[in-house]
């Protein structure tokens, strides 16, 4: 079953149907996910036997810091092997044997967590009554949360955790609206579980209702791996000789299910259960899907999660030099930006892949994946390039909705990809990543550029080699989109950008960069700040930038302003 087929039944059959969410479901509230947390307990553990600082293994998605803690863990023994299930609750207890500092920790993690689009849109299915029984594996609070937004109070959701397990019982038998089901407790519990040996002996009383639930209703799986024996367990149980799960049986995946997962799906599907694996790029994405085709949603909801509540109001531009105090934000509008792309039809597998022949192939294109196919900026003859081995099967143009861009979606992937090409290849820019960031660098080798004289009479120098090393330096800036009060933004935040420091190296690095940013605050920050609004715009109230420069296939065209937005003072009324 594919996203669309799964739109069409959910009206029908919502009532029906309950969610279990996991870690991936919160992952784009600001809450580290399980593999995240799994890096994290590595770490620790290396650095403090071996008597190493913390910082000297602080960037975790660098493959070589990765790769030297796994191979000094192998050396140990007595740890699981590198992707095995029981790398979580097996290094989670190495790290902290005692269950209140578990649970301090996972305090830490989520206390400043703010409920994602994802979990508003599911507050306003519960308010409609089409999401009345949710469960979950997470410890955080955004169900609870988005829940008491949306419906205007902390009690109409009833939460049932490894405290108070009765709870679900009761209100199910009373027909009380909407319930949640917290299978592993929250950070506040006493009973938190999150080792294999408390997973395996999971409360009876809450386990043997999630059983029951699934035997009278359907089930939606989200965010969730599914590497908790005891849950898994309970998921099979239900499955009852095909009794179970009478509404259907949807598991949503990003990147493929794990063996655990496809076995289980397979095993309900051969039961007579109507069972589907379904692929979704975000929980994000898919509840905005959902939101969208539901006819029934107040109107003054939809308003809600278009703007966020939106409370600001257009301020004028202030002329002369004096005028009224503003804060300068650090964002400038894109004005325009692509509303279609190219979507080839072809046999390749999900975005891994996608990329895979782009850089393979050595096309000059931006592409990614979708169910549709693979969505493109480029030229159609390096679009057959890259993707002409993998039979093709035409293509079409695709329409890019301005609501996908609201939260983490493809089409705002793509567009993303498509405006660091237009940067790069307009205003010469370096292209670089670090940490999932996207950072444009000044190119050492265009130091004279005319157009990087905004940059030059801000910090005079603007690339070189750092002290006495080899490691070289450049002014850059870390860019991200957003799209705010139905407009998109270019948000920049200037940084220096380094090479890879040798061994002993790091803390000349360390230093030189320390002490590049201790002045830029205030007035400095501004005018930095306003030059690279300059390099970008080229010095012209509205700049035009393309990715490719092409006449035929499609181009990711851009306009962007030169002024950044900002802020008056808050008058109250």
């Amino acid at each position: 079953m594919d996203v669309a087929e799964f739109l069409r039944l959910f009206p029908l059959r919502a009532p029906n149907l309950m969610w279990l969410l996991g870690a991936g479901a919160s992952a784009s509230s600001g809450i580290a996910t399980a593999g995240d947390m799994i890096l994290d307990f590595k770490r620790r553990l290396y650095c403090s036997e071996q008597g190493i600082s913390l910082r000297a293994c602080e960037d975790l998605s660098n493959p070589v810091v990765q790769g030297r803690i796994q191979r000094y863990l192998d050396g140990r023994g007595g740890c699981p092997a590198g992707g095995a299930e029981e790398e979580y609750s097996h290094y989670f207890s190495a790290v902290f044997p005692n269950e209140s500092d578990r649970r301090r920790y996972i305090e830490q993690l989520i206390s400043k967590a703010t409920p994602s689009y994802g979990f508003l849109a599911l507050g306003v299915l519960m308010k409609v009554g089409q999401a009345r029984v949710l469960w979950t594996t997470n410890f955080d609070r955004n169900i609870e949360d988005a829940a008491a937004g949306i419906l205007k109070t902390t009690g109409k959701l009833v939460v049932s955790s490894l405290d108070a397990p009765g709870l679900m019982r009761e209100a199910l038998q009373e027909g009380r609206w909407p319930l949640l089901g917290k299978l592993h407790g929250d950070f506040q519990s006493r009973r938190l579980k999150n080792t294999s040996e408390e997973l395996q002996t999971q409360d009876a009383e809450l386990r043997r209702e999630l059983v029951e639930t699934c035997r009278r209703l359907g089930l939606i799986v989200c965010g969730y791996s599914g590497r908790d024996l005891s849950v898994m367990a309970a998921l099979e149980e239900a499955i009852d000789g095909g009794r179970g799960y009478p509404s259907g049986l949807f598991w949503f995946t990003r990147n493929g299910a794990s063996a655990r997962v496809v076995s289980f799906v397979e095993k309900a599907r051969a039961a007579g259960v109507d069972a589907h694996l379904i692929t979704v790029e975000t929980f994000d994405e898919l509840l905005a899907d959902i939101v969208a085709q539901l006819p029934n949603v107040p109107k003054e909801d939809v308003e809600f999660l278009n703007s966020k509540v939106q409370r600001i109001s257009e301020a004028t531009m202030p002329h002369g030099r004096g005028g009224w105090p503003v804060v300068r934000l650090n964002a400038v509008e894109v004005i325009k930006f692509p509303t279609v792309c190219r979507v080839v039809r072809c046999e390749i597998g999900g975005v891994g892949e996608v990329y895979e022949a782009v850089e393979a192939s050595g096309a000059n294109i931006v592409a990614t994946r979708r169910k549709a196919g693979v969505l493109l900026f480029g030229s159609d003859a390096e679009a057959a390039k890259a993707f002409g081995g993998f039979k093709m099967d035409g293509s079409d143009l695709y329409t890019i909705e301005p609501r996908r861009l609201w939260y983490d979606s493809i089409e705002g992937g793509l567009i993303y990809d498509g405006l660091v090409q237009a940067l790069v290849r307009e205003r010469g820019f370096v292209s670089e990543r670090r940490r999932g960031q996207r950072i444009l660098r000044v190119d050492t080798k265009e130091e004279g550029s005319a157009r990087l004289a905004p940059l030059k009479k801000v910090v005079n120098v603007i690339c070189g080699t750092v002290g006495k090393t080899s490691v070289p330096w450049a002014e850059a800036m870390e860019i991200h989109l957003e799209y705010r009060m139905g407009r998109l933004w270019l948000v920049i935040e200037p940084t220096v950008w380094v090479g890879r420091p040798g061994d002993g190296e790091r803390e000349v690095v360390r230093e030189f960069q320390r002490e590049r940013h201790a002045v830029r605050y205030n007035r400095v920050a501004n005018e930095l700040l306003a030059a690279w609004c300059e390099v970008i715009s080229a010095q012209q109230p509205v700049a035009k930038l393309s990715a490719f420069g092409i006449s035929d296939g499609i181009d990711a065209v851009f306009e962007i302003g030169d002024t950044t937005a900002y802020s008056r003072r808050l008058v109250a009324r």
